[in-house]
């Protein structure tokens, strides 16, 4: 216990560790949790804007986006400590597994005996994680090993670990004859060993890599077009997780991706177990499965194609409380602006619902957060409500709405009276 309490007396309020920054995230998460739900019972409002609606609003929204900028320093903070660490450790797990591939041999060697082929398979797995180990100390502070599959938005891009999984499988089912080859000589054995390296042989494993990596960079080509074109909204994650290669950019499973994954794990586990049983030669991959990841891609691809969309306002209607009289829009009244993908996925927290604003005329309205308990009444993917700004003048007036992500959606016309 002193040993502990000796260790954290080390740290200090700048420290970056990956402990002290993660404690940070978590406090400064029960900090804005407990403001929030404190607001949203009505407490903690000062008393010089509390007798006015719309001034205790707009004060209780600053409080909130304060606070939640703080959460998402925070949670960017403790990001990037956890590549760093995991940097480290992906690259110690490398070692590992290439320790235990010679545990595995010497076991199995024990009543067939040591032979070149063992030799040559842990030759070849300590080139390849000599190489993988160069790789990652060259991108150690983007995390390692993880940096090449990580895409713009800071998510694990499924898209690039298929085709980097089947890279590796390759890679070693090259080094482990080519390793033979240096050591045998002129007869027999070196004939077999080039049949094992036979172009029709190795066709369907390399249309399969060649697929799959052809597939990354066309989904790249596609997301960095709808971007642009303001078709597609994309928000950076804090950090990538696994999760990310089952779901979407909002948390929520995706059938296209895990469908990808899980016909690519299972075909990557035929090709792992032929070279288990044939390591003189290529994986011999069937050309039936080798359609099943052609398939799996193309559903992938077209979900790329499909996902995405424009905010749209569809309407835009007085907001009316209840006993107050029905009556035109006019300056200092709340608006209802209903419509579609106001909230585009992973802009769920509470950040980046701050960062939504409605163009009225020409005046930007940043939307306020309405707590509730456990969330926010206002904004929502579909209903944002906001004041009509006293700038305003009279008249006819249009709506627009930017999303987190910068989005303009379309433009929607309201008459403003006197």
């Amino acid at each position: 216990m002193a040993v502990q309490e000796m260790s954290r007396s080390t740290h200090t309020a700048a420290c970056a560790c990956e402990d002290c920054t993660r404690e940070g995230h978590r406090r400064a998460v029960a900090a804005f949790l407990e403001k929030r739900d404190e607001f949203a019972s009505g407490q903690g409002v000062p008393a010089a804007v509390a007798h006015s609606l719309g001034a205790s609003r707009q004060w209780v929204s600053d409080e909130l986006t304060l606070s939640a900028r703080m959460v998402a320093d925070r949670g960017r903070e403790a990001g990037s400590s956890w590549l760093y660490l995991f940097s480290r450790r992906a690259v110690l797990a490398v070692w590992i597994a290439a320790g235990v591939l010679l545990l595995v041999q010497v076991g199995t060697a024990l009543g067939t005996g040591w032979s070149t082929t063992r030799t040559a398979g842990l030759l070849a797995a300590l080139v390849l994680a000599a190489l993988l180990t160069v790789a990652a100390r060259a991108q150690t502070v983007r995390g390692g090993l993880l940096a090449p599959l990580v895409g713009e938005d800071n998510r694990l891009s499924t898209s690039k670990v298929v085709p980097s999984a089947w890279l590796v499988l390759t890679a070693f089912a090259t080094l482990l004859p080519a390793l033979r080859l240096a050591a045998s000589s002129p007869g027999p054995e070196r004939q077999a060993l080039y049949e094992g390296l036979a172009f029709d042989r190795a066709l369907p494993l390399l249309a399969v890599l060649g697929l799959t990596s052809g597939v990354a960079v066309l989904v790249r080509r596609v997301v960095s077009v709808r971007i642009m074109g303001q078709r597609l909204q994309k928000l950076p994650a804090d950090r990538p997780t696994g999760a990310d290669l089952l779901t979407d950019d909002a948390g929520r499973g995706s059938f296209p991706d895990a469908q990808y994954v899980l016909v690519s794990t299972v075909v990557l586990a035929f090709a792992a177990v032929s070279l288990a049983r044939f390591p003189d030669r290529l994986p011999a991959l069937p050309w039936a499965l080798a359609l099943l990841v052609a398939l799996s891609a193309a559903v992938y691809l077209a979900a790329k194609y499909a996902e995405g969309s424009r905010p749209l306002v569809l309407s835009v209607v007085r907001r009316r409380e209840p006993g107050d009289l029905d009556a035109a829009i006019r300056p200092g009244d709340d608006i209802e602006i209903r419509g579609l993908g106001f909230v585009p996925p992973g802009a769920q927290t509470p950040e980046m619902l701050a960062r939504l604003v409605v163009r009225v005329g020409a005046v930007h309205v940043h939307v306020p957060l309405v707590p509730v308990a456990g969330g926010f009444t206002n904004p929502s993917d579909a209903v944002l409500t906001v004041p009509v700004p006293a700038e305003v003048e009279p008249g006819r007036i249009e709506i627009q709405v930017v999303t987190a992500a910068g989005v303009e959606s379309n433009r929607c016309t309201i008459d403003v009276a006197e």
